[in-house]
């Protein structure tokens, strides 16, 4: 199936302009509202209606308008989450593919303990030493990736390791750096790229429930995790307050997960 016609199918149309909503809130979000996310101008818990598309807040502040400008912090974190462990675990697994012997026992052994430690756990530990705040929180998140990124950047450089293209470098005269920098991770790097783009979902799933928990961003600046939280005293009388952003996000997480399998589809 060519690339044009996995794209063009209605799931991948409805995840792509889901997925562009979100950057475009995220870069421009007062193209989707006028409103202040930090002030409310209104009564507490109305309902969803035509002036307040989610409803208010307990202090009046409208839903949407929060959850338009929170598309910001919470995008903005699982990039950095994304980068953060793209970049460690690939220099992790190219030093260990690459060089082999006890420097690839040793970090594979690193990888092993971060593999056996549940992501949240280990994200809170992170989070404890480095401080709150939205790209703590990130890079909590993204170290938590790390082992994985490595595991997968180590196999591939092994593999393109003995190709004779590779061997033909060295013959040539090319030296360890030339050749792992223009030859070896080069090819070793369309798996990866795959695995980032199905990590971005993972971040922002990962990046609400930090949120949530209260180790984001601090109040008021709204994320997304911090606006279900804000809201979960009145989930019984206003259930809009959570069920309303709740959907956004599984929209959004469930659409960027759509796409980056299409990616890795087409990257094989």
């Amino acid at each position: 199936m060519k690339l044009s016609s996995r794209f063009t199918q209605p799931g991948a149309v409805l995840a792509s302009i889901i997925v562009a909503l979100a950057i475009l809130a995220a870069l421009f979000p007062q193209l989707f509202t006028n409103g202040n996310p930090l002030h409310g101008n209104d009564e507490g818990l109305l309902p969803p209606s035509m002036f307040h598309w989610f409803g208010t807040d307990s202090v009046g502040r409208d839903l949407y308008t929060r959850m338009v400008f929170g598309t910001r912090q919470t995008l903005l974190g699982a990039l950095v989450a994304v980068l953060v462990g793209l970049v460690l675990g690939s220099l992790i697994g190219l030093l260990a593919g690459a060089r082999g012997g006890w420097l690839d026992a040793v970090l594979m052994r690193i990888v092993d303990v971060l593999l056996s430690i549940p992501a949240l756990l280990l994200s809170l530990s992170i989070i404890i030493l480095l401080g709150y705040g939205t790209i703590n929180a990130a890079i909590a998140v993204g170290i938590t990736s790390v082992a994985t990124f490595a595991r997968l950047t180590r196999s591939q450089v092994i593999s393109v390791s003995r190709l004779d293209f590779v061997e033909a470098s060295y013959g040539s005269g090319a030296t360890t750096a030339q050749v792992l920098f223009r030859h070896i991770l080069p090819n070793s790097l369309t798996p990866v790229l795959a695995l980032a783009a199905v990590q971005f979902g993972s971040a922002i799933l990962q990046l609400s429930v930090l949120g949530f928990l209260g180790y984001g961003a601090p109040p008021p600046i709204p994320e997304w995790g911090l606006i279900i939280a804000d809201s979960r005293d009145y989930i019984a009388t206003s259930w809009w307050l959570t069920v309303l952003p709740g959907i956004v996000i599984i929209a959004v997480v469930m659409s960027a997960n759509h796409l980056s399998s299409i990616i890795q589809k087409e990257l094989r």
